[in-house]
């Protein structure tokens, strides 16, 4: 099947659904660095600016997948054309955002299904309102929309909740469509110190003046009553989530050293974090490194949607 990648990063969904057996046909990204990485990993230059392209020049695909960045709607503009309890219309409750450039490509492609990726708080952005105009922009077009949030750490150690959003075509299927997010995970939950390398450059260690620094920002929060503070890794459980503002402090997740200070992640952990195979190129600084493993999925759990959403094609399709 073929598939489009849009919003695509470093390639983390496009790695999904090879995996899945299919074939990237097209893709979009915006950020130059991203686009680095995923053109020394894919020899394939993504398209930079999507709101840019026409939709009826992207090539015809069985499903569209996008890990489009979370953004407000205009509440006011779609109360001008009606309450956001009817069906306004994708072209008018979505207009100006970059869900509008998933809904134009999904109208004019009519791709069998499709899968999208956000922050689990999408579902309460905006108090609600941000995931209502989603869903119905969705059910405007004709498909069938399941969505679940689901964790990643089954699959790799970090705690990382994820939501994903995908739909069939009813046009082709009708809506006697039945699909759950009954993922498999592995036997063997995976630990952080199974990703680490044994040896690590010294730069990666805190110096004295940011540990001392992180620890006293800490004991400020714990005297107002706050939780924040740095993150201290188990080595034998799971990390909390890699963000794409790591590479300011590494503070969320710290790992111990003994007799030293602790040290931050490296791009590579950070890649083997987010199950990123070890062969995946990083082209690119430390510092735009963090913030593409920050900003990218966990491959391996993707790949088991993605495993599911192709198994129900073939499924309504006789194959």
């Amino acid at each position: 099947m073929r598939f489009v990648d849009l919003f695509a990063g470093i390639g983390g969904m496009r790695i999904a659904y090879e995996n899945a057996g299919c074939v990237c046909v097209y893709s979009s990204e915006i950020d130059k660095y991203s686009r680095e990485t995923y053109y020394a990993n894919f020899h394939v230059a993504p398209d930079g600016d999507i709101t840019k392209v026409n939709e009826n020049s992207i090539p015809d695909h069985d499903i569209l997948v996008a890990g489009f960045p979370c953004q407000p709607f205009s509440i006011a503009g779609i109360s001008k054309n009606g309450s956001l309890g009817r069906a306004t219309g994708f072209e008018d409750s979505t207009r100006g955002t970059l869900f509008f450039d998933i809904c134009r490509i999904l109208k004019a492609k009519r791709p069998r299904a499709f899968m999208l990726e956000n922050v689990k708080n999408l579902k309460t952005h905006d108090h609600g309102r941000t995931f209502k105009v989603i869903m119905e922009a969705l059910d405007n077009l004709d498909y069938e929309v399941f969505h679940a949030v689901l964790d990643g750490q089954d699959f790799v150690p970090q705690h990382r909740e994820r939501i994903l959003i995908v739909g069939f075509d009813r046009e082709r299927y009708g809506r006697e469509i039945e699909f759950n997010f009954s993922v498999i995970s592995p036997s063997k939950k995976p630990a952080l110190k199974d990703i680490l390398d044994p040896n690590v450059d010294p730069k990666y260690t805190l110096s004295d003046k940011m540990w001392a620094c992180l620890q006293n920002h800490a004991e400020k929060h714990r005297a107002a009553g706050n939780g924040f503070g740095f993150g201290l890794a188990d080595l034998n459980g799971v990390s909390r989530t890699l963000m794409a503002r790591y590479y300011k402090d590494g503070s969320e997740i710290l790992i111990p050293q003994e007799g030293k200070n602790p040290r931050r992640l490296t791009p590579r952990e950070c890649a083997r974090l987010q199950g990123f195979p070890d062969d995946f190129v990083i082209p690119v600084s430390d510092t735009q490194a963090y913030k593409e493993f920050g900003n990218s999925v966990v491959v391996p759990l993707m790949t088991s949607v993605a495993k599911l959403v192709v198994g129900k094609i073939r499924e309504k399709e006789g194959k």
